[in-house]
């Protein structure tokens, strides 16, 4: 006896494909994140795609992002820009890729091929090879990092660098 399973797989995986696809589409997005009718923070990407509908939720933008974060005074703090990024709901945790680059107004500037965002925590985590620069000449570079959003804690694994003191 023979049998053949060909129609039945064909359906299964047509039907796998349809539940993996986005519940939601958007093209040129600029949102704005507020408080008390104060920008926070904005996210500009050409492309997001919304997969809320699976068991484990995510937003993905597949043409990278560029997140600006604002102080009180509505003046641009910090800037985020990657070629990649994908949000995850449940974790809060955000994911950038390719090109990562975060740079503040005084001069400080993270660069990354990867960088994950911890926003409950407000902490940001890479094992892959970092680049920091201060602003003041100083740098540290190295296979792994992890740091507060303001940049004021670093917790380095086998970093070099040189850190140029400034008096006050």
């Amino acid at each position: 006896m023979f049998f053949s399973c060909e129609g039945s797989l064909k359906q299964v995986q047509k039907s796998n494909i349809a539940d993996f696809m986005p519940v939601g589409e958007a093209d040129s997005i600029n949102v704005k994140y507020t408080d008390s009718g104060k920008i926070l923070t904005t996210l500009v990407s050409s492309k997001m795609l919304d997969y809320s509908n699976i068991d484990n939720p995510f937003t993905e933008f597949p043409n990278g992002v560029l997140v600006s974060m604002y102080d009180k005074n509505g003046t641009i703090t910090t800037t985020i820009k990657s070629d990649y990024a994908i949000s995850y709901k449940k974790t809060d945790i955000i994911d950038l890729q390719g090109n990562v680059v975060i740079t503040s107004n005084d001069g400080k500037k993270m660069e990354t091929s990867q960088l994950y965002f911890d926003q409950k925590n407000e902490w940001f985590f890479t094992e892959k090879f970092f680049k920091f620069t201060d602003g003041n000449g100083g740098y540290l570079q190295g296979p792994g990092v992890d740091f507060s959003k303001d940049f004021k804690i670093f917790n380095m694994q086998n970093s070099t660098g040189e850190v140029n003191s400034v008096n006050n």
